[in-house]
């Protein structure tokens, strides 16, 4: 697809690091698989990856964890 933010390149499957915070948690996944502009490095998060990573934060908020870094895995 064309990137929406440079106009200018194409995207290919890799990877990126997403960070979350909410209130005193950052998780930090690396590994999240995204599509990324050739020309801008703009990453783009699947609406099902980012669902599952939003149920993860959820999830490592209520056991009362501030800072978490992990590598992604899918469901």
């Amino acid at each position: 697809m064309k990137c929406v933010v440079c106009r200018q390149g194409e995207t290919r499957e890799g990877t990126a690091t997403v960070t979350l915070e909410r209130g005193s948690l950052t998780l930090v996944v690396k590994g999240v698989p995204a599509q990324v502009c050739e020309n801008c490095g703009e990453e783009y998060i699947d609406d099902n990856v980012s669902a599952g990573l939003m149920e993860t934060a959820e999830e490592v908020a209520i056991e009362g964890t501030q800072f978490d870094v992990r590598e992604y895995r899918a469901a």
